[in-house]
């Protein structure tokens, strides 16, 4: 059986669980992951959104978008804790958050066709131009 994983925010209001169960994980380079996460990228894993529980700080949830795809995150701090995506039926967990390591890693590079253009990607990842085929 796998086991939970924890994440929480920047400053702790926001804890969570999800089983370490992903289907897929990878790195998105388009401007609206690179701006909600501030980041170069965002690293994430998906997986189906019965498995992510918020376990302290529900109430404490800025949530961008509609109830079926969104981004979540605290309101006190800012993280971006996760997205609900696919009409709803999946979570992207933002792997920044997990305090537990998932056994999944990302394994390719989509939309670096936005990418930044002052980063370059260094690793032998597959890349996408935009999403997966």
């Amino acid at each position: 059986m796998p086991s939970q994983l924890t994440g929480k925010c920047y400053c702790g209001d926001v804890h969570y669980t999800v089983t370490d169960a992903f289907k897929y994980a990878l790195n998105c380079h388009c401007s609206n992951c690179r701006r909600t996460t501030g980041a170069t990228f965002k690293p994430f894993a998906g997986i189906e959104r019965e498995h992510l529980q918020v376990t302290q700080g529900a109430d404490k949830l800025n949530i961008f978008g509609r109830p079926d795809n969104h981004n979540a995150h605290c309101a006190r701090c800012g993280s971006l804790l996760y997205s609900i995506v696919r009409n709803g039926a999946y979570a992207h967990v933002t792997m920044g958050t997990l305090v537990d390591s998932p056994t999944i890693r990302p394994t390719c590079h989509i939309f670096v066709g936005s990418k930044a253009p002052w980063f370059t990607i260094t690793d032998d990842l597959p890349q996408y131009e935009g999403h997966t085929t």
